[in-house]
């Protein structure tokens, strides 16, 4: 299988050496090369980075990537056969070509394990965390656009789990049908949104809501997928991102 899957990374870091993966410089345009594949070539959105984070390698790979399946993951995060306690051995966890090859024989759509968040819904936590107006576009632009897809948005928006990150791997022709209607949903939000005044992490807006559409996209189109093991390459500090979110949810609530 003629399998790509796009490590999106913003500086040098460590790198799989299994063929199927292709590392790529996101928001490269305007600045100094890491020595991977910059997403400036071609038809590219590269300059929008700051708004989009790793959508814009993904635009690169949907406008100028030849391959029988596309796929992306993040420079300290891949799907793993599983996960292990020590965060050297996780590297050596990483699936290879011919674990892809099996997957992808069965299945035509990888996503991470399912993100739970128990006492909140997807929509509920996206409010907490974020400035709701791009969220509330995307929706409002779905029903214009898209009315098929209405009621799998309000069912992934009332769901307590979501497939997190933009990461998947997908066979081609429903890559380019993903991206197509994405990339559609996200211009016009775009156009839309004044995002003047957001904090820098406010401003990657349009990376936060496409992480909700993924699952809009696969049950409105019935499409099977299978669930892969995610790992960090990093030790995690969950206590500092759980105070993080409470913090954001408690400035939300007095902001409402």
């Amino acid at each position: 299988m003629d399998i790509k899957i796009l490590v999106a990374a913003h500086k040098p870091y460590w790198m799989p050496t299994d063929a199927c993966y292709l590392p790529i410089h996101v928001g490269h345009a305007g600045k100094q090369g890491i020595g991977f594949q910059g997403d400036d070539t071609g038809d590219n959105i590269s300059a929008k980075n700051p708004h989009y984070c790793e959508l814009t390698g993904l635009y690169w790979a949907w406008k100028n990537l030849p391959a029988d399946y596309i796929g992306l993951v993040h420079y300290r995060r891949y799907f793993t056969r599983r996960e292990v306690r020590s965060v050297a051995a996780r590297k050596h966890e990483i699936l290879t070509q011919r674990d892809w090859e099996r997957l992808l024989a069965d299945h035509p759509v990888i996503v991470p394990g399912k993100r739970r968040y128990y006492i909140e819904s997807n929509r509920s936590h996206y409010n907490h965390a974020h400035h709701t107006e791009g969220l509330d576009l995307a929706a409002a632009i779905i029903k214009e656009r898209y009315p098929a897809y209405q009621a799998a948005f309000e069912t992934v928006m009332n769901r307590t789990w979501a497939h997190m990150f933009n990461m998947f791997v997908m066979r081609r022709d429903l890559f380019d049908a993903y991206c197509s209607w994405l990339f559609d949903i996200l211009g016009e939000v775009e156009a839309r949104l004044d995002i003047t005044g957001w904090s820098t992490y406010e401003a990657r807006v349009y990376g936060f809501i496409s992480e909700l559409l993924l699952d809009v996209w696969l049950e409105a189109n019935h499409i099977a997928y299978q669930e892969q093991n995610v790992s960090f390459l990093e030790p995690q500090d969950w206590l500092k991102k759980g105070s993080a979110f409470l913090l954001r949810k408690f400035r939300r609530s007095h902001q409402q």
